[in-house]
């Protein structure tokens, strides 16, 4: 009887080189992605805590939007409660944009505020769907005239740009339909006093909504990504050491004492 090991030799010493090096790089990226899930807890808190703050009003929004560039960016996502009247002479419609899945146009209209403060903001009011079979056509939106209105919504970015072709950029000039839209040279075409922030109309949809959908994506960090990241890199780490364990120690050393005859 004899017991029967398998000599060790360099390519033993590769194999579990590269197993020691691939657990601690997987590991590692498991706890850099915890770590980023620990930032994005606290950005959600903040953004949390800014949606329970008091509603702003037009003149407290321009005040503060007036101010440094990061105190307008620190206004992103407060809710606000605005009264003016629309400019719809002005408005825009930005095409291949989304909602539910269903392509179509945001509808942005600027509102001339009322109040100690008179200024404009730009208003992303909602989704409209477009007519494909007339890409031309403007979709029917209900925009109240010479009348003080009052919209609920939420401060928020530019709308975010989307690709466009070289030559095919049309972010100025008299077109109602277009790709992009920059704030600064939107101001500089219409000469309004644009706020360089712009508000997210939310409230009622349907008829009540001027005929305009606003199921805006949840205000969200996106922790839970990371979280799931996380634990397909230790997973990886976890299945490369039970591998490791298995083929190289267990069945080369771990054998029976006794071997049968040739």
């Amino acid at each position: 009887m004899t017991n029967f090991r398998r000599p060790v030799g360099l390519r033993f010493w590769l194999i579990t080189l590269a197993a020691v090096v691939a657990m601690l790089v997987t590991a590692s990226l498991g706890r850099w992605q915890l770590s980023r899930a620990a930032q994005k807890e606290s950005l959600q808190a903040m953004l949390d805590g800014r949606g329970q703050m008091p509603a702003m009003d037009g003149g407290t929004l321009l005040s503060q939007a007036a101010g440094p560039a990061d105190g307008a960016l620190a206004l992103v996502h407060r809710r606000v409660v605005l009264e003016g009247r629309w400019l719809p002479e002005h408005t825009v419609y930005l095409d291949n944009r989304q909602m539910q899945g269903r392509p179509g146009f945001f509808v942005l209209t600027p509102l001339q505020l009322t109040g100690t403060s008179p200024g404009v903001v730009l208003v992303q009011r909602g989704w409209a769907p477009r007519n494909f079979q007339d890409r031309t056509q403007l979709p029917q939106v209900q925009t109240p005239q010479d009348a003080v209105v009052r919209v609920q919504g939420r401060v928020a970015a530019a709308p975010s740009r989307l690709y466009e072709f070289q030559g095919g950029d049309s972010t100025q000039g008299s077109s109602r339909i277009r790709q992009n839209l920059d704030l600064a040279a939107f101001r500089t075409e219409t000469g309004l006093a644009l706020a360089f922030l712009t508000v997210l109309q939310t409230g009622p949809v349907g008829e009540a909504g001027e005929g305009l959908q606003r199921d805006w994506p949840v205000v969200g960090a996106g922790v839970d990504k990371h979280y799931g990241y996380a634990f397909q890199w230790f997973g990886l780490c976890g299945l490369i050491a039970l591998l490791y364990v298995w083929f190289q120690i267990v069945r080369r050393f771990i054998r029976p004492r006794s071997q049968p005859a040739a």
